[in-house]
């Protein structure tokens, strides 16, 4: 389970397809590249646990350098394209990366970063990935060096950084593996789970900083599969790769369906979409209509998982499963699931409480001991939490209702905005919303809406009172906005998560 071993065997195999252009990546020369680019590494004085920092688009050097590192004892750390360059010298001084890659599209933040060192002074290289002017070319300095194998290989690991939702980005950091790279990647696990293997074709058009998207990639390659990579997630465009390519993974966020789903029904028949064996959700709640929708279009052929960096635990659920058990995100595939509260007391099934997980992989939360405290059960330290709230039913099946940090306490009760989210945006004049609590004299919080109308001439009280009357069509009024508000745009992260906190916190300052 290792694409050194395809190269070996199949080195003509595709490892990568770039959907715009056709251009094909084998596991030759995507052996050949890691192998390099190791050697390089070696060269630049890194070693064994040292930090490595990635900005960059989707592109197949992404990979090139994720093998590399993954052989070289080394932490990558992918770092999000659209931070400024303040948010990404304080990762990569947070990780302690000796190294700093940077895309050539990126020209301009690198040049940022260059003005910027001051900030980043444990940071020994700042080099691009492809020319840029007044730059070494990280590319060109290791096609000189050898594609075999360096003599020290060891294996690497991954760092991630929280999105910044609910504060300052964090780094997960797992213990590194001992022993040589050709072992399993953390990826491969759930990869293997959905029968991915040499002839599955994978395509997930989200961008590659992102746990998931470099995760199940990687574990795909681990498998010997080929990885169609786009350069991003436009709906059209992406169904003209699944039908091109013959895609037979297809992974996404809930947007991701809404956007297809929205598309005129003669433009999504179109294409021929017959070689889908597998599509594959995750990363944020999915409503129970766009689920319903995108299981009648393509299929029982939905799978969901649920999950996080941390790697406390995997919770996966098919389309049969889910279909009697609408709104769950089904059982444990890894881990076991402990609903607690705020004590650390076990609550029996149907109580609503803090997901904790036991058996799972060990982490840390970098440089915060603090944080990384708070994420255990406090008595039982050995059970983990991401921060999410939910229950499970008697089957053992798991329903998430929000994040704890985004709870709403209104006299006393306990309202989740997600559940909200999930009925408003399926109102057709509704393009995006975000729901929170917001200060009320009497009751501590009231339910706020912020609303991204398709048409920003809806943006008017009229409309809001018919919003509010439309919830309350549909679900208590307790848990209906009390107020809404409107914003041109709502930005959400690549993975499909509200950027709620700044939005907010505008509200309680």
């Amino acid at each position: 389970m290792h694409p050194r071993l395809h190269a070996a065997s199949r080195p003509d195999a595709p490892a990568i397809i770039l959907s715009n252009t056709g251009e094909t990546i084998s596991y030759g020369t995507l052996e050949a590249s890691a192998n390099r680019l190791a050697h390089c590494f070696r060269a630049l004085g890194l070693g064994h646990g040292d930090a490595v920092a990635i900005v960059c688009d989707n592109r197949p050097e992404y990979f090139y350098v994720y093998w590399a590192a993954q052989r070289a004892g080394l932490v990558l750390v992918p770092i999000s394209t659209w931070l400024k360059t303040s948010e990404i010298a304080y990762i990569v001084r947070d990780s302690g990366s000796r190294l700093l890659l940077v895309a050539a599209a990126l020209a301009g933040t690198l040049h940022g970063l260059e003005a910027s060192r001051d900030q980043v002074p444990g940071l020994a290289h700042l080099l691009s990935i492809g020319p840029v002017d007044g730059f070494v070319d990280v590319l060109d300095r290791a096609a000189a060096c050898p594609t075999t194998p360096i003599a020290d290989e060891r294996i690497g690991g991954c760092m991630s950084y929280s999105s910044g939702t609910t504060g300052l980005p964090k780094g997960v950091r797992h213990p590194l593996a001992e022993g040589l790279p050709i072992q399993a990647v953390p990826g491969s696990r759930l990869a293997t789970f959905y029968g991915i293997g040499q002839d599955s074709v994978y395509l997930y058009p989200a961008p590659l900083y992102h746990a998931a998207p470099l995760g199940m990639s990687t574990g795909v390659h681990a498998l010997g599969g080929t990885v169609v990579l786009m350069p991003r997630f436009e709906p059209e465009e992406l169904l003209t790769a699944l039908d091109r390519w013959r895609v037979t993974v297809f992974q996404a966020v809930p947007t991701m369906f809404i956007r297809l789903l929205r598309l005129p029904e003669e433009v999504r028949a179109r294409y021929d979409l017959s070689s889908l064996k597998c599509v594959i959700h995750a990363a944020a709640p999915c409503p129970a209509p766009i689920k319903y929708a995108m299981i009648e279009w393509l299929g029982p052929i939905i799978e969901e998982y649920y999950s996080g960096s941390e790697g406390v635990g995997i919770v996966t659920i098919n389309s049969e499963q889910w279909l009697k058990k609408p709104g769950s995100v089904g059982r444990p595939m890894m881990g076991e699931i402990h609903i607690c509260d705020e004590e650390g007391v076990k609550l029996p099934p149907g109580q609503d409480g803090i997901i904790y997980f036991g058996g799972g992989l060990p982490f840390t939360y970098h440089n915060d001991a603090s944080k990384t405290a708070s994420a255990r059960n406090p008595l039982r330290p050995d059970w983990s939490t991401l921060g999410d709230i939910g229950r499970i039913d008697e089957d053992g099946y798991l329903f998430l209702s929000d994040r704890k940090d985004f709870m709403i306490i209104s006299g006393g009760v306990n309202i989740y905005p997600q559940e909200i989210e999930n009925i408003m945006i399926m109102h057709p004049e509704v393009a995006e919303v975000a729901v929170f609590g917001v200060p009320h004299p009497d009751f501590g919080e009231e339910v706020k809406a912020v609303v991204q109308p398709r048409n920003w001439s809806q943006a008017t009280p009229a409309f809001a009172q018919q919003l509010i009357a439309w919830c309350r069509e549909q679900m208590s009024d307790l848990k209906c906005p009390r107020s809404i508000d409107f914003e041109k745009t709502l930005v959400r992260t690549d993975t499909g998560k509200l950027l709620k906190k700044e939005l907010r916190a505008n509200y309680w300052q």
